[in-house]
């Protein structure tokens, strides 16, 4: 009966071992993960500022533009353009 218990602690010693192990792969990969995420989430606030840096050069030609024909005594050619929000 001894041998029997032993075989039987031996394997739910191996068993915890083994789910400590996962729990421990787990934990590592969500820690890969979190870092990826964190990096997507720079990422995309660097694409928004990028963005509104887009809008802002834009805005910022027309406006040289504009200065450019007054400086010339010239009205700008009338052009409808687009507006993206």
């Amino acid at each position: 009966m001894a041998h029997a218990r032993s075989w039987r602690d031996y394997d739910e010693q191996v068993e915890q071992n083994l789910s400590d192990r996962r729990f421990d792969l787990i934990l590592e990969r969500l820690d890969r993960i979190a870092d990826e995420l964190a990096k997507t989430n720079k990422r995309l606030d660097n694409d928004e500022n990028f963005l509104r840096l887009t809008r802002e050069l834009a805005t910022l030609n027309e406006s040289l533009q504009a200065l450019a024909y007054a400086a010339l005594g010239q009205q700008a050619p009338a052009v409808r353009r687009r507006r993206s929000a």
